[in-house]
């Protein structure tokens, strides 16, 4: 009995002895005897995305998520980078530039490759200082031209400023609606800003004047006493500088009040976020501008809509489009330097790309600005109409 109980405890001790050796490394198995052993998974490459997921702006953060997150899931599933995979960490800066500038501070910390954020131009223009002096490109969703303004060589934004948005706009209205009898309302944040300066600009070229010139602040919602007076004026065309809630709300409100202008603007007036706060009946013919139109333009976009469909079983549109594009631009980037993924190789690569994308050519200059074109298109039962 003895004997049994010996043999038996040597027999566990070297199946023990066996299992050590060969998931450890340590031991004979590993060191030539001919048995597989797992190679060690590279480290993820970290890329931090910093947006609005609370508040009025909401809409805007989950639509840049989706895009940028559609981008990464593709490319991992592809193989990732030189077989590393992309960790997108997702960070809610509530729509204060106090919380974004200190998600800036923490996606330094926690060593992110890149920042994509904020979909605010406030925001983002916040957190430009920051990640700069750490060498960290950031690619916004933002158009204010003040963002390019800063002069830092690791800001990019992923469609076009706001100066782009309205010449094309102006253009449209003064050339081919033929009016001049046009209102403007706009908010004084960073993009409300941007828009009302370039759409003013390109009105003074034309040595037209606006009827009125209403400026309000980024959180009002009842616009009773500036739409009173813009009412006085009978302006045709009312161009609204603002984002998306608050066009909405602007819209709906004027109409209320018996303004029976066209309401005009850049890609906010063409969201579903627009039509729902407006209502379908208050959006209707309202003209708006922007490098992405439709999902059915081509068989890029509409392989893209199916796989934003798919993955968030909703309706892709422009935000999520530009995020894709801003995404996989990065993307290509990084496999340009895969072994040296610091900031100022990394800005280099981006710099070095021409890409064909959902929304047009890109190709990124010193200042930060890739896409140089925008189009006009007419919403029609609360779907965007190309003209």
């Amino acid at each position: 009995m003895a004997r049994l109980r010996l043999l038996a405890a040597l027999t566990i001790a070297g199946l023990v002895a066996f299992g050590c050796g060969g998931t450890s490394g340590t031991g004979a198995n590993a060191s030539g005897s001919g048995a597989a052993t797992a190679s060690p998974t590279p480290d993820p490459i970290r890329v931090t995305l910093i947006g609005s997921f609370t508040g009025q702006n909401a809409d805007l953060g989950s639509w840049m998520y989706n895009g940028v997150k559609l981008a990464i899931d593709e490319a991992n599933t592809a193989g990732g980078v030189s077989g590393r995979k992309l960790d997108l960490i997702k960070y809610d800066d509530q729509g204060q530039p106090t919380i974004a500038t200190d998600l800036a501070q923490r996606a330094i910390s926690e060593k992110t490759v890149m920042v994509y954020g904020a979909n605010l131009s406030t925001l983002s223009l916040a957190m430009i200082p920051i990640l700069t002096a750490a060498k960290i490109p950031q690619i916004t969703s933002g158009q204010a031209p003040a963002l390019l303004q800063q002069k830092s060589p690791y800001i990019f934004i992923d469609s076009t400023t706001s100066v782009v948005f309205d010449q094309t706009l102006a253009k449209y209205v003064l050339n081919t609606m033929k009016v001049n009898s046009i209102a403007m309302i706009s908010n004084n944040g960073t993009y409300g800003k941007g828009e009302h300066d370039s759409f003013l600009a390109e009105l003074t070229k034309a040595s037209v004047t606006p009827t009125a010139d209403k400026v309000i602040a980024p959180d009002v919602k009842d616009f009773t006493a500036v739409l009173t007076e813009i009412r006085g004026t009978n302006p045709k065309v009312l161009f609204i500088g603002a984002e998306e809630v608050q066009s909405g709300l602007i819209a709906k409100q004027a109409r209320s009040l018996g303004i029976t202008a066209t309401f005009v603007g850049a890609a906010p007036i063409g969201t579903p976020t627009f039509v729902q706060t407006a209502g379908t009946d208050v959006a209707e013919g309202s003209v708006m501008t922007s490098p992405y139109l439709s999902n059915d333009t081509n068989a890029k976009t509409k392989a893209f809509a199916a796989a934003y469909q798919k993955a968030f079983n909703s309706e892709a549109e422009f935000h999520g489009a530009k995020a894709y594009d801003g995404m996989n631009i990065f993307i290509q980037a990084m496999k340009k330097t895969p072994t040296d993924l610091s900031g100022p190789k990394l800005i280099e690569a981006v710099r070095s790309i021409s890409y064909d994308g959902l929304l047009g050519q890109f190709r990124y200059d010193e200042n930060g600005l890739g896409l140089h074109a925008t189009q006009i298109g007419i919403l029609k039962g609360g779907k965007i109409v190309a003209q």
